[in-house]
């Protein structure tokens, strides 16, 4: 296996292979190199954010909405089309198509603008202190350092909340969103599995089922990876076989910086779902 830090970092390395008269360019992308059959939603997000900025290099990410149609084959290279819509002063706007052979992966929306300055304000729960060493969590599929208090992998039972921090070797700022985005996809339906009691992230496939279906970040000011940022999310509901989640990325300094959202399918077995429900919260 690679070191899966230069792996991402390959694949988020796009180039242009043709362009079309009506807009269109399309890039050839390559999958990471993990022990996993399907392609991991968020090297797709990283990727679609690749894109958008060397489509728009003028302009910053402003948003991204993503839809996951179908499970990506991590042993085929994935084609994207990228449609540009509009270009401003101030705005631009594109999607993103993922094919492989047997069709569409994923689709992406993107918003770009151009940086401006003005008043400001936030209002959000305090950043508390930076971990120590001794609460370095691995966290699957994400190749850097991650510090949490709660491991995800296990079956015991806690509210629906899950925070950690999370800090890149050192990279360029212009790679801050699409790694950003990255590690947003991981751990939301962890999250959201949290108040079943007997159940723990790792389950997929046997305790549960799960897919992500749609997922979307906002990017609210500039910033980098290479120092620590903190994850903090909440699933406040899990209802009709879907889960959703929401979080917030935050600088040591305090500084909200990113926010993001996620829908996926999340099915029990029937002897899992008879006696069990999540408590209603106030």
């Amino acid at each position: 296996m690679p070191d899966s830090w230069r792996d991402l970092l390959a694949c988020l390395d796009l180039t242009a292979k043709t362009a079309s008269e009506g807009g269109e360019v399309e890039y050839q992308g390559r999958n990471q190199q993990l022990n996993y059959h399907r392609v991991f939603g968020g090297q797709l997000l990283a990727q679609f954010l690749r894109i958008a900025s060397l489509t728009y290099p003028d302009k910053a990410i402003k948003s991204q909405h993503a839809v996951f149609t179908t499970q990506g084959q991590a042993a085929e290279p994935i084609t994207f089309v990228a449609t540009r819509h509009h270009e401003g002063r101030s705005f631009a706007a594109l999607t993103i198509t993922a094919t492989q052979g047997h069709g569409v992966v994923a689709t992406s929306s993107i918003c770009m603008h151009a940086n401006e300055t003005g008043f400001e304000h936030q209002d959000v729960e305090p950043v508390p202190p930076l971990l120590g060493s001794e609460h370095d969590l691995r966290l699957d599929l994400i190749p850097w350092q991650t510090r949490a208090t709660v491991d995800l992998n296990t079956t015991a039972t806690g509210p629906p909340t899950f925070e950690f921090w999370m800090r890149t070797p050192e990279v360029d700022a212009d790679l801050a969103p699409a790694l950003t985005a990255y590690a947003t996809d991981l751990t939301l339906i962890g999250t959201a599995l949290r108040p079943m009691e007997g159940v723990g992230q790792r389950g997929n496939g046997t305790d549960f089922t799960s897919a992500v279906t749609s997922h979307t970040l906002w990017f609210h000011r500039p910033f980098g990876t290479d120092d620590w940022l903190l994850l903090r999310q909440h699933s406040p509901v899990l209802a009709h076989g879907r889960s959703f989640g929401r979080g917030d990325v935050l600088t040591r300094d305090g500084l909200l910086v990113a926010s993001y959202a996620q829908e996926a399918l999340l099915r029990f077995p029937a002897h899992h779902r008879e006696g069990r429900s999540t408590k209603r919260r106030v």
